[in-house]
């Protein structure tokens, strides 16, 4: 009866937890942030109590369960609507290697090792350092890697100025400039700050979406 019980609760909470893994969306299944790979420990914690302690009943899991997708759930729709909680709660991706150059002051901050960045290197058939431009490390911990072109020219990386409205102040002062000089572009293509979706900065011009493009596609 024991055995019958455990099959019966495996076969369950596999299809239990996959329908909440599947309410939660693609993104938590292909890759992993901080708050998702808490959520999937925490359901796998739970799923594994339940099935060793049979004399209990089924719901003391299926409540918990249920509670952290729908948390999941909240959270990534708030994490869609503001970009400060996003931040917040997955933080933001870090530029490790910046025109060749290891940013040896960000892998530090990030715990991020030489090792760890060779062997990501290596996991992307790269041989040297040299052969990459640029390198962000993105907040589920995968190494994005841009090489060289086939002569080795610099390129110029389109970095974010705005975002969801909000000004991108380490990209200004990445790129010198100031959040004047932003206003003053800004005012002279009559553009206000809080309609504009995403603005990057390319060869020395901004591109600018907006809301409303966003909108009429």
């Amino acid at each position: 009866m024991e055995l019958l019980t455990t099959v019966f609760r495996t076969v369950f909470f596999y299809i239990f937890v996959t329908i909440g893994y599947r309410l939660m969306g693609k993104r938590e299944v292909g890759q992993l942030g901080i708050i998702d790979l808490i959520v999937s420990i925490l359901i796998a914690e739970l799923v594994a109590i339940s099935i060793e302690n049979i004399d209990k009943s089924i719901f003391l899991t299926i409540v918990p369960i249920s509670v952290l997708v729908i948390i999941e759930i909240a959270f990534a729709f708030i994490s869609i609507k503001s970009r400060s909680f996003r931040n917040f709660l997955a933080g933001k991706p870090s530029i490790i290697i910046n025109h060749g150059i290891i940013n040896y002051k960000e892998m530090v901050k990030q715990r991020y090792s030489i090792d760890d960045l060779l062997f990501s290197l290596r996991q992307n058939s790269i041989k040297s350092i040299d052969e990459v431009e640029y390198a962000f490390l993105e907040n589920n911990g995968k190494l994005s890697i841009f090489k060289y072109n086939l002569i080795k020219t610099s390129s110029i990386y389109p970095v974010p100025i705005i975002i969801d409205g909000n000004i991108q102040y380490d990209t200004l002062k990445e790129i010198k400039k100031s959040k004047a000089w932003l206003y003053i572009y800004l005012k002279r293509k009559n553009i206000n700050l809080g309609n504009i979706f995403y603005a990057f900065y390319k060869n020395h011009k901004v591109y600018i979406i907006k809301n409303s493009d966003i909108k009429n596609v």
